[in-house]
């Protein structure tokens, strides 16, 4: 009866094995690492996600936004963190809105900004978690604030535009999730694909393949 109620609702299986537990019923779906050899197809499912995306940027990241796994395109961005920013976990929302982050190369920074804060909003809406809550609490800092926005009205989606190296590069991203999750790692596990909005973009990313590979 719980777990049907669950389904109906959407209940994230992290919180169906605590509704369990106070029902008095053991958990139902494991957690495992990754790496764990009962997860391989999914790991390496991810791994072939990944590097289908290249020359563009890909990155796998938890129900927390730690990062898990990225492409070689994520690379040369982290080369713009300071060092404090790229030790383990390295967080995404930290990554890029931290002052000391990409938040530097962000022109729309204020977008970008209020666009982490919806989606970590959602999560706390459905699945709270002190961990998230404090992350979203970090972002209402005033050292977080941006002030830069490029939004207009011909946009069909909300751009991230970050210039590097002189040259203005606009993204979009898409967000993928596994459909049929039993264990609650992969039912966390999101990957976030950037894709360029503009050739000019296009061509930044095919260049830097290029000058990588050379």
């Amino acid at each position: 009866m719980i777990l049907r109620l669950a389904d109906q609702l959407r209940v994230p299986l992290r919180e169906r094995n605590q509704l369990l537990l106070a029902g008095g019923f053991a958990p139902r779906y494991a957690e495992r690492a990754l790496e764990d050899n009962a997860l391989s197809a999914v790991h390496n499912a991810i791994g072939k996600v990944l590097r289908a995306h290249e020359p563009y940027p890909a990155i796998v990241f938890d129900r927390r936004w730690n990062i898990v796994m990225t492409n070689r395109a994520v690379d040369p961005f982290f080369a713009h963190v300071a060092p404090e920013l790229l030790q383990p976990p390295v967080n995404l929302v930290r990554l890029g809105l931290h002052p000391h982050g990409l938040a530097r190369l962000v022109v729309n920074l204020a977008d970008v900004r209020a666009v982490f804060r919806t989606r970590i909003a959602r999560q706390l809406a459905s699945a709270p978690d002190p961990e998230l809550t404090a992350l979203y609490e970090e972002l209402l800092k005033p050292e977080f604030d941006g002030t830069s926005s490029r939004m207009i009205e011909t946009e069909v989606v909300i751009p991230m535009i970050l210039r590097v190296d002189g040259r203005e590069l606009r993204l979009f991203s898409t967000i993928t999730t596994f459909g049929t999750p039993m264990d609650v790692t992969i039912d966390e596990i999101a990957i976030e694909s950037y894709y360029p909005a503009d050739a000019e973009s296009a061509r930044y990313f095919t260049d830097s393949a290029l000058s990588c590979r050379g």
